[in-house]
């Protein structure tokens, strides 16, 4: 008599926790996708730069030293060069971005 009973009990917790396990995976894969990678500056070149989007552009802060500026710019200037299949445009950029971030800026601005 106690084992129809004792069966019936373990069948209804495995479906209820078969329940609760779907409504789970369901919430997960509802929930909204999270960045797992580093953030980045979404928007276009202002016509004429500021210091804050050298910083950007170059991934460093405005109050950087001219050491980590320079090496923050051959990191950048590595993967954007054009003779390595990067854009003129975006080399022109990250070079003005390093002369802005030294004080080297011309009144000028980029070359394009």
């Amino acid at each position: 008599m106690a084992t129809p009973l004792i069966a019936g009990l373990s069948v209804a917790a495995a479906a209820l926790a078969g329940r609760y396990g779907i409504q789970a995976w369901q919430a997960f894969k509802a929930r909204p996708p999270t960045a797992r990678m580093r953030k980045f500056y979404e928007g276009g070149f202002q016509p004429k730069m500021t210091r804050r989007e050298a910083a950007l552009i170059l991934g460093v802060r405005e109050s950087t030293p001219a050491d980590k500026v320079r090496e923050a710019h051959r990191k950048v200037m590595v993967a954007n060069h054009p003779d390595a299949g990067g854009s003129h445009y975006l080399a022109s950029k990250i070079n003005e971005a390093k002369d802005i971030l030294l004080g080297k800026t011309k009144n000028s601005g980029s070359a394009f």
